[in-house]
């Protein structure tokens, strides 16, 4: 890969990377942070984790996912931020370091559907404040001076879910996933593996 693969018409990458579960995306977001590593000297890559371990296959899945991590891409720094996202952004995006976000799916469930009571919780109903964060990560992700790649499921394409908190739940990933195309220069869906090019 070269590093042209990082920049659009003379923008930093920003691609937005769509599937299913075991779609190959968080492969593929490893695989370019590792050619971003390899195109120069001086460069740095950091992978903004969401996900939180509430039970014990969760805490071997998300276990899992870090030695694979350190095993393909032993470079990249992690840096756990469940519920800030946009922070997260705005703090690290610089022209040399490339941002993995993974991903937005559990960053959501983290705002709308959390496990646990947030130690700080926001004051206003869990909508108002998830739509703030969402804009928030929306200015962030356009402000950003240097190459994000971020993850997120398509849950989108089965059968209607029977649950009014489900219905919800899919129709908020729906539009953060549109809002976060829509700030990105690149989008790809990966399906077994294999990306494809949709933006």
């Amino acid at each position: 890969m070269d590093d042209s693969l990082f920049h659009v018409d003379g923008a930093p990458l920003k691609l937005l990377l769509l599937g299913g579960q075991k779609s190959g995306k968080s492969r593929q977001a490893e695989l370019l942070a590792r050619a971003w590593l390899q195109a120069g000297a001086g460069r740095s890559a950091s992978l903004v984790a969401t996900g939180t371990a509430y039970d014990a296959e969760m805490h071997e899945r998300i276990a899992r996912h870090q030695r694979d991590r350190r095993a393909r891409v032993p470079q990249l720094a992690t840096v756990e931020a469940p519920r800030d996202v946009a922070q997260q952004l705005l703090a690290s995006s610089r022209p040399e370091h490339l941002l993995v976000v993974d991903c937005l799916t559990l960053w959501l469930t983290n705002w709308l559907m959390p496990m646990e009571p947030p130690s700080n919780p926001p004051a206003t109903a869990p909508a108002q404040a998830w739509q703030a964060q969402c804009d928030a990560f929306v200015a962030a992700l356009q402000a950003a001076t240097g190459p994000i790649i971020l993850v997120s499921n398509e849950i989108g394409l089965g059968v209607i879910p029977m649950g009014r908190e489900v219905r919800a739940f899919v129709d908020a990933l729906g539009l953060l996933n549109q809002q976060a195309a829509a700030a990105c220069n690149r989008v790809q869906l990966m399906a077994a593996g294999l990306p494809l090019q949709m933006k």
